[in-house]
């Protein structure tokens, strides 16, 4: 009888029946080191697992019979912890940092908030950059477009549009997302060979005048 492969995939670390729990009195055993045991009674599989020292670990219940594994339950239960905890830790979360302008910010201001969103968007957190009109400035929804679209351009190297330029009450805004790392070294490379391109011909044309 083949063991089922359905049991790699099963999460064990919850809810599962180890030693003595296990309620099957036969079941299918898999060594420790991956090897088919074949069916045995569940009191001789515990033999054979308390001979190893280590424990019976039921991974496949709902097979018949149902498919044990000998392993050290608890460090296997370890493992899969400090797995989980290393994931967590290495897990970026994801913020939405806001930058605010008006439709006639001044050029110096203007450059400080972009180099804010560029930290942003280097720390990969998303940017929401949003124009606050003031007083009659709210007739004038294309002035706000318009320095919307001036920082669309300015960050096309390190982001894209999450959410195109949108009405909300008296402002517009706009979300950018940053591009993947893999994604900008990839176009830092392209760029690389084009200019690369470009000066070969530049002075190749040169040469050719020359002559």
């Amino acid at each position: 009888m083949r063991i089922p492969s359905i049991w790699r995939d099963v999460d064990i670390s919850k809810t599962v029946r180890v030693n003595e729990q296990i309620r099957s009195s036969e079941v299918m055993v898999v060594g420790a080191n991956g090897d088919q045991l074949g069916n045995m009674s569940k009191l001789a599989a515990l033999e054979h697992a308390r001979e190893s020292d280590m424990d019976l670990v039921e991974v496949a219940p709902n097979s018949k019979p149902p498919v044990c594994k000998i392993m050290d339950y608890g460090k296997f239960k370890y493992r899969q912890n400090k797995k989980a905890h290393d994931a967590k830790k290495k897990q970026k979360i994801i913020k939405v940092k806001e930058v605010k302008i008006t439709p006639n910010t001044e050029e110096h201001d203007y450059q400080f908030k972009l180099n804010h969103a560029r930290r942003f968007l280097a720390d990969a957190d998303k940017v929401k950059v949003s124009v606050f009109f003031r007083g009659r400035q709210i007739t004038h929804s294309e002035l706000g477009l318009k320095i919307l679209s001036r920082f669309m351009e300015d960050l096309a190297d390190r982001a894209t549009v999450e959410q195109q330029p949108k009405k909300e009450g008296r402002n517009m805004a706009m979300i950018l997302a940053p591009i993947p790392e893999e994604k900008l070294k990839e176009n830092e490379a392209a760029a690389a060979k084009a200019k690369a391109e470009a000066e070969v011909n530049t002075e190749e044309t040169g040469d050719k005048k020359s002559a």
